[in-house]
C-alpha cells in the first residue's frame, strides 16, 4: 500500500473501535479503491467472509508497499493485538509454533485490513480443535493453455466424485484464474487422512477425465491440465477464503458460487464493486455450508481400492532426492516476479529457435515459499524440443537465496 499521510480514522464496529490508519491510501489503483474502502467492503460481507475465515487460525498475508510489490507472510499474531482479536498457537510439521490471529468478528477483519492484508488465509481447523480439520479444500490449478471452460468441466467431474463418496462440494473462484471447491467434515480426522482424501479425489477425477485434469505433483509433468492440488490439504498450508480480496490490478475476489453459476461465472467479473452488489441482493450462496458436514470414510476406502500413488524416482547419487522425468533447465532465481520475467525474456532472447517449439505449459515460474515471504523459481522444460537441438543447462541468470543471512535455531 502506498505512502500517505491522511490522518486516522476511528471506526466503531460491534461495539469496537477499530483504527484505520491512512484511510484514503490507494491501493487499488485501477477502481479507486482505498483502504477504507476494503474495510467498508468487509464489513459488508463479513457474514460470508466470517463464515470462511471466522473462528480460525490465520496466516496474515500482509502487502505494506502495495500490490505491485511482494507480500510477507507473517504468523504470529503481533503484540499490541486489541482484545477481540482472539489467538491460537499452531504447532507445524516443520516442529516450529506461533500464536496465530484468529478473528470471530468484522471489526477483526477491518483490524487485518488495516494492517495491510488483503485476502484472508485461514487454517482448515477451528480453535477448539487445531489437529482435526473440519474442511477439506479443493484448489482446481489450470496450467498455462488451459482456458475456463476445462476448469468447469473438472469442477463438475470433482463434484460427481464427492457426490459418489456422499460429501457435497461448495464452488468459489480462487479470485485469481482457477475454482476452490470447498467441502464440509466432521473434524474426526488428523492432516494426514485429510490430505490422502484430498490426494485420492485428484487421482479419481485424473481417473474419469484424463487429459483434462491431472494429480500430478510435480508441475513439468502436467502438461496443459488443471491440475487437482491436494496439497493445499497440507498442515502448512492456507487458501485464501472466501470474498477475499485478492491482489490483482482489478481487485478481483475469490467468490462463492452455486453450482448452476459456475459455468457462467467469470473470474474477471466478481470484482469488489460488483461483489458487494452481489451480496446485497443474494447474500452468500455458501449459506448453508455448515450444514452439510459429511465423512471422509467414502474416500479412505477409495484410496484402499486404487492403491499407494506412484512415487517418482530417486537420484542415483544417495542424495534421496527425486529425479524429474522430464528434460528440465533452470533460467533463475529471483526475489520477485517482475525479476523472473525479466530473466526469463533474457534467456528467450538467447535462445529464439528453442522458444518456437515450447508449448505454454513448458515455461514454469513457480513461487517458492521463503522464510517469510515468496521467491520465484523460472525453469523451462524442454520435452517439445528436439534432443539435439536442446540448449545445457547454464549459468543461472540470476541465483537469488532466500535463505541468505538467516540464522538458524540450535545451529
Amino acid at each position: 500500500m502506498t505512502p500517505s499521510k491522511t490522518p486516522a480514522e476511528i471506526l466503531t464496529i460491534g461495539g469496537h473501535e477499530v483504527r484505520i490508519s491512512s484511510p484514503d491510501k490507494m491501493v487499488f489503483p485501477e477502481p479507486g479503491l482505498t483502504k477504507l474502502d476494503l474495510v467498508k467492503y468487509y464489513v459488508a460481507v463479513a457474514e460470508g467472509a466470517l463464515r470462511g475465515a471466522g473462528g480460525r487460525p490465520m496466516v496474515l498475508k500482509r502487502f505494506p508497499k502495495g500490490i505491485d510489490a511482494e507480500p510477507f507472510f507473517q504468523k504470529r499474531v503481533p503484540e499490541n493485538h486489541p482484545d477481540f482479536i482472539d489467538t491460537a498457537t499452531l504447532h507445524y510439521a516443520s516442529g516450529t509454533s506461533a500464536e496465530e490471529a484468529l478473528i470471530r468478528d468484522a471489526a477483526g477483519l477491518a483490524w487485518v485490513v488495516n494492517l495491510g492484508c488483503l485476502d484472508l488465509n485461514p487454517h482448515p481447523v477451528r480453535a477448539e480443535d487445531l489437529e482435526h480439520p473440519d474442511e477439506l479444500r479443493v484448489d482446481l490449478d489450470p496450467m498455462p493453455g488451459v482456458d475456463w471452460s476445462q476448469i468447469v468441466d473438472v469442477a463438475y467431474v470433482a463434484r460427481e466424485v464427492l457426490e459418489d463418496v456422499g460429501l457435497v462440494g461448495w464452488p468459489k473462484t480462487s479470485g485469481s484464474r482457477g475454482l476452490h471447491i470447498l467441502v464440509r467434515i466432521a473434524p474426526q480426522w488428523s492432516y494426514r487422512d485429510v490430505r490422502l482424501a484430498a490426494e485420492t479425489l485428484a487421482r479419481e477425477v485424473e481417473n474419469r477425465a484424463p487429459g483434462l485434469a491431472t494429480a500430478r505433483w510435480w508441475k513439468e509433468e502436467r502438461g496443459e491440465s488443471v491440475f487437482v492440488d491436494f496439497n493445499q490439504n497440507a498442515k502448512d498450508r492456507t487458501v485464501a477464503s472466501a470474498y477475499s480480496v485478492r491482489a490483482l490490478p482489478d481487485a478481483r475476489v475469490s467468490t462463492p458460487l452455486t453450482w448452476d453459476e459456475v459455468r457462467t461465472a467469470r473470474p474477471e467479473q466478481l470484482t469488489v464493486p460488483a461483489v458487494l452488489e452481489r451480496f446485497a441482493e443474494i447474500g452468500d450462496p455458501h449459506a448453508g455450508i455448515d450444514g452439510a458436514v459429511g465423512s471422509l470414510d467414502g474416500l479412505l476406502a477409495l484410496a484402499k481400492e486404487l492403491g499407494p500413488a506412484e512415487k517418482p524416482p530417486r537420484a542415483g547419487d544417495g542424495s534421496g532426492r527425486r529425479q524429474s522425468v522430464m528434460p528440465l533447465i533452470e533460467v533463475a532465481r529471483t526475489k520477485s516476479k517482475p525479476e523472473a520475467a525479466a530473466a526469463l525474456g533474457e534467456w528467450k532472447s538467447r535462445h529464439p529457435d528453442v522458444v518456437a517449439a515450447l508449448h505454454p505449459a513448458d515455461i514454469m515460474i513457480d513461487g517458492m515459499r521463503g522464510s517469510s515471504s515468496l521467491w520465484y523459481r523460472v525453469r523451462v522444460n524442454l520435452q517439445h524440443v528436439p534432443e539435439a537441438e536442446r540448449p545445457p543447462q547454464e549459468e543461472l541468470i540470476a541465483d537469488y537465496d532466500p535463505w541468505a543471512g538467516r540464522q538458524w535455531s540450535g545451529a
